[in-house]
């Protein structure tokens, strides 16, 4: 809830991007600094969002306003999901965590995210406007098609640049507004989800994936109690739907987006989620070692110094961030058939990193 002496935002919070007007498009980027009159806009959805609802919103300027030039041509406008099960699970934190993150932390940290131009957050915490940079062409990822070794390497070195800047900083004590991390209270999340999550998908799941799935559930408090000590801005959900993609001559340029997961945690949680989900098992053994060294060495060049050991227990210690998200977030959005397909490929990939790391020793 906002603090009484805090002042409602201006222009207001809109929940349905039907109420946007060229009035209210002007206030906006007005307090964003621009001195630009808005004459027209019209908007479409973009990409595949199970939490929120996003527009790409195309702006008509007047050419006489003092800064039309430096107008944007486009938005991408993010509103709360029309579902109301995910509109419940956003008002439950996530959706401030992503407006505060664009409000508050996302231009003092390396990693790539798009430009806010606007942020705010509804009474309830249930509704939310932002408007951010349009980020084309650069392309969301696939979750299920999976991603080349380049564009993975890409992502890895754009999370160094949320990991490093806040590692073990002081300040992350002050951040109150993040999604919880990983706790006791988690732990009991996940053991109500999972059987849950099994009774939607027992026909779906592999008993070898159900087993290793099954085995994390049990011993989640273990998993909380051996946490490291060592911790950083954790993006919760760094995986391809949140990625956007562009090719260019110097190589693969990557952007983050989707911050409503954002926690205080083990940075190991990102990068194994990252790894163990963006391709075939097969793909991610041949280039796992190779990604753990480029993300050791783009921390270094930020100024946190690991060892190979450490990057690997922290990578290890975050292979269970699978499950917790495939498990956690099946059952907090509105089912579709694409997000079951998600989910399903999610679930086996995470189980068989887990095996394939010996993971599941943390537990005993």
């Amino acid at each position: 809830m906002r603090s009484p002496v805090e002042p409602a935002p201006q222009p207001a919070v809109i929940a349905d991007p039907a109420a946007l007007t060229p009035e209210w498009m002007t206030a906006a980027l007005r307090q964003a600094g621009l001195d630009v009159r808005v004459t027209g806009l019209r908007s479409e959805p973009v990409g595949t969002g199970q939490m929120a609802h996003n527009e790409r919103i195309h702006l008509e300027i007047d050419p006489a306003s003092p800064d039309a030039a430096r107008a944007p041509a486009t938005l991408v406008g993010k509103f709360p999901s029309p579902s109301p099960e995910s509109r419940a699970s956003g008002a439950r934190g996530g959706y401030r965590a992503e407006t505060l993150f664009y409000t508050r932390l996302a231009s003092d940290l390396a990693i790539r995210t798009p430009a806010c131009f606007y942020g705010a957050l509804g009474d309830d915490e249930s509704t939310f406007t932002l408007l951010l940079e349009d980020m084309a062409p650069a392309v969301q990822g696939d979750q299920i098609a999976g991603a080349s070794d380049d564009e993975i390497e890409a992502a890895v070195r754009n999370l160094a640049g949320l990991h490093a800047p806040r590692w073990n900083h002081p300040a992350l004590d002050g951040l109150d507004w993040v999604v919880a991390g990983v706790s006791a209270e988690f732990a009991t999340y996940v053991e109500m989800a999972t059987p849950v999550f099994f009774e939607r998908y027992k026909e779906r799941v592999a008993p070898e994936d159900a087993e290793t799935l099954r085995a994390f559930a049990a011993g989640v408090r273990r998993w909380v109690e051996r946490r490291p000590t060592d911790r950083t801005l954790v993006h919760g959900d760094y995986r391809l739907d949140n990625l956007l993609f562009e090719r260019t001559r110097d190589g693969v340029r990557v952007a983050a987006v989707d911050w409503q997961t954002l926690s205080v945690a083990c940075g190991g949680q990102d990068l194994a989620f990252l790894l163990g989900n963006s391709s075939p098992p097969e793909q991610r053994r041949a280039h796992e070692d190779h990604m753990l060294a480029v993300y050791r060495e783009s921390l270094a060049a930020l100024g946190v110094e690991r060892s190979a050991e450490e990057v690997r227990r922290d990578y290890v210690y975050g292979s269970f961030q699978g499950p917790t998200i495939t498990m956690l977030g099946s059952l907090a959005v509105g089912q579709t058939e694409r997000g079951d397909a998600m989910f399903m490929a999610m679930a086996s990939r995470s189980a068989a990193q887990i095996r394939d790391l010996g993971a599941l020793e943390i537990l005993r």
